[in-house]
C-alpha cells in the first residue's frame, strides 16, 4: 500500500535527515521487465539510477550497470538493494572489473556485453559522461583493497537499505557489515508474507529489524508456539510480549486465507499495535526422516561449526536431502549432502568436516537418535569454488536468493558442476 512507501520514507528521513536527498539513492536489484524499486513507490527523483537498467534481461548485467551508475555518484546517502544477496553480487562484480568499470567512468561509456540490448545501451550511454577524476579515485581505492570498501567509495553514505534482512538473509547481511560494508547501519524497511506488504519498521537506527503489524493492509491471525492440541487463533488484541505464534493471514486482493508458514515473536507495542520480530520459517524444513530441521537452526549450526575451522568465512551454502542426488549420492542410508563456499580456507580435513555433523547431532536430539539408529547416514560436506552460487543465481534467472533447501534436481547439478572437493 501506499502508506506503507510514506511510513518508510518519514522513517528513513527522521532517523537519516540527509537520506531523502535528491538524487542521493542509489538502487540495486534486477525486476526484469517491471523497472521501479522494490516497494514500488513512484519517486524517480530520489533514485540516481535509471530505471531501465533494472529491467534488462541478464541478472549479472542488470546489476552491474546500476553498479556503474552508482559508482558515478560520490555523495551517495543510501545505497539500496532490494535483496542482501544483489548487493552482494554487485560488490562481487565490483570486485573482479573495477579496472573495466574505472575505464568506463573515465570515457563516459558503457560497453557492449552480453544480456545489454544495443537500444537500451544507446538510452543509458546518453546519460553518462566523462568523469576522470571518479575514475582514478574508483582505481584507488579498489587498489587498496576491499575492506571497508563501500564507504571509502561513498564518504557520505549513511545507510544501507535491503528489502529482507531476517531469516537466513541475516548471511548476507552479516557478511557485507563485516567487509565491504564496515560500520554502515542496515535498514529492513517491510515485511512480507504470503505476497503481501503486512507491517513497516519505524525504527532504522536498531540492529534488529522490527515490524509494527498494520491492521488495514491485511486480516491478522495467531496460532500460539507451540502449537496446542486444540488450537484457537487469536486476533491482534489478544497477543503477549515475548510469546512466539504463527501467522495466519487474510490479504488483498483475493481475500484468501492461509498459514503463511511464519513464526513471530512480539517484541512489545506500539500505540496498541504488536511490534514482531521474524523469528523462522517453518515451511522451509530439512526432513529425510520425518526430523524436520528449520533452516535458521541448520544456519546457526553450520555457523557454529564454522567457528571451529580456523580462518574459514562462509560466503554461502545450501543444503539438500540426498535423495536429490539420486546414484550419485552412494549406497548409504539417506543423509544430508551440503555444499558451502568458504573464504579463508582452501580445503577442509575429515575431522573438520565431521565438526559439521557432531554439531547437528548435538543440537537436534531427533537428528542424533536417527545417526544412532543407521536410519540417517552421515552427513557430506563439500566445497564449492568461489563465485559458483553468483553465477547459479545468473544462470537460473532468480530474482530471489539461491534457496537453503533446494527441491529442484536442476538446481543441484548446477552445484555439483562447480564443487572442488
Amino acid at each position: 500500500p501506499p502508506q506503507g512507501s510514506l511510513l518508510y520514507l518519514d522513517a528513513l528521513g527522521a532517523a537519516f535527515p540527509r537520506a531523502l536527498a535528491l538524487r542521493g539513492t542509489a538502487l540495486l536489484h534486477w525486476m526484469p521487465g517491471c523497472p521501479r524499486a522494490p516497494a514500488g513507490w513512484p519517486l524517480p527523483t530520489l533514485y540516481c539510477t535509471p530505471a531501465p537498467a533494472g529491467a534488462l534481461p541478464s541478472r549479472a548485467t542488470a546489476l552491474r550497470v546500476q553498479l556503474l551508475f552508482a559508482l558515478r555518484q560520490r555523495g551517495l546517502h543510501v545505497l539500496e538493494a532490494g535483496l542482501a544477496a544483489e548487493l552482494r553480487d554487485a560488490l562481487a562484480a565490483l570486485r573482479d572489473e573495477w579496472p573495466r568499470l574505472a575505464q568506463e567512468l573515465a570515457l563516459g561509456r558503457l560497453s557492449p556485453q552480453p544480456g545489454l540490448p544495443e537500444e537500451v545501451r544507446s538510452q543509458l550511454q546518453a546519460l553518462l559522461t566523462p568523469d576522470p577524476a571518479r575514475a582514478a579515485e574508483l582505481r584507488a581505492e579498489c587498489a587498496r583493497g576491499f575492506e571497508g570498501i563501500v564507504r571509502r567509495l561513498w564518504p557520505q553514505l549513511e545507510v544501507v537499505v535491503v528489502g529482507s534482512a531476517h531469516s537466513t538473509e541475516r548471511l548476507y547481511c552479516d557478511a557485507l557489515r563485516q567487509a565491504d560494508c564496515l560500520g554502515l547501519p542496515f535498514y529492513c524497511p517491510f515485511y512480507q508474507a504470503v505476497g503481501a506488504l503486512l507491517g513497516v519498521n519505524l525504527w532504522p537506527e536498531e540492529p534488529v529489524p522490527q515490524f509494527l503489524l498494520c491492521p488495514d493492509w491485511a486480516f491478522f491471525e495467531f496460532l500460539p508456539c507451540p502449537v496446542e492440541e486444540e488450537p484457537r487463533t487469536m486476533l491482534l488484541d489478544e497477543l503477549w510480549e515475548g510469546h512466539e505464534y504463527g501467522l495466519v493471514v487474510t490479504a488483498k486482493p483475493g481475500e484468501y486465507r492461509c498459514c503463511a508458514g511464519e513464526v513471530l515473536r512480539v517484541a512489545g507495542f506500539h500505540k496498541q499495535c504488536p511490534v514482531v520480530e521474524p523469528v523462522r520459517r517453518e515451511s522451509q524444513t530439512l526432513s529425510v526422516r520425518g526430523e524436520s530441521i528449520p533452516e535458521e537452526r541448520f544456519c546457526q549450526t553450520l555457523c557454529r561449526a564454522l567457528g571451529m575451522w580456523p580462518g574459514a568465512r562462509l560466503i554461502d551454502y545450501v543444503c539438500v536431502e540426498s535423495s536429490l542426488l539420486g546414484d550419485s549420492s552412494g549406497p548409504c542410508a539417506p543423509h544430508y549432502e551440503v555444499f558451502v563456499e568458504l573464504q579463508g580456507l582452501r580445503d577442509l580435513s575429515e575431522g573438520q568436516r565431521y565438526k559439521l555433523d557432531q554439531c547437528l547431532q548435538e543440537d537436534f536430539l531427533v537428528y542424533k537418535s536417527f545417526r544412532f539408529k543407521g536410519s540417517i547416514g552421515p552427513l557430506r560436506l563439500h566445497l564449492v569454488r568461489a563465485g559458483a552460487f553468483t553465477q547459479l543465481r545468473e544462470a537460473l534467472g532468480f530474482p530471489v536468493p539461491m534457496p537453503r533447501v533446494l527441491r529442484e534436481e536442476q538446481l543441484l547439478q548446477l552445484i555439483q558442476g562447480s564443487v572442488i572437493s
